[in-house]
């Protein structure tokens, strides 16, 4: 009796020990700034709320990768929507909403594009499409 009495509280004390150290482990920064996080990474949002609040598109400089001029653009569910013509191709970029005309010419960093990508906010599929981190204006 005594053995498994021992035995229990041996158990009990381990399992408290392990949620103490959970408890315990370091809390990530409850905000993190932008431009430490990767690019292809967004951050966590609880359902139903803004992903993007209090967040603003990262600076781009000059000679980032892409660059094109403005044949159409579009504003909707938080991002800017520009296609562009850059070396003669035309191609979609998206990023966090930015101020934009046609005519303007922007550069945005590469970054990988996604295929069939559908807008519920534009209700629209783009066959191909690149999540920009931010856009440089130049008009």
């Amino acid at each position: 009796m005594k053995k498994t009495l021992v035995v229990l509280l041996a158990i009990v004390a381990v399992a408290a020990a392990g949620c103490k150290k959970k408890e315990e482990a370091p809390q990530a920064p409850a905000q993190q700034a932008p431009a430490a996080a990767p690019a292809t990474q967004m951050p966590a949002a609880a359902p139903g709320t803004d992903p993007h609040a209090g967040l603003k598109p990262q600076e781009v400089k000059p000679g980032a990768g892409h660059k094109g001029k403005v044949l159409e653009t579009m504003d909707s569910g938080g991002y800017t929507y520009v296609l562009i013509e850059e070396k003669g191709e035309k191609l979609w970029v998206a990023a966090m909403q930015t101020q934009v005309k046609v005519g303007d010419t922007v550069e945005f960093p590469d970054s990988p594009p996604m295929i069939n990508f559908q807008s519920k906010t534009l209700k629209r599929t783009f066959d191909k499409i690149i999540f920009a981190p931010g856009l440089a204006v130049n008009k």
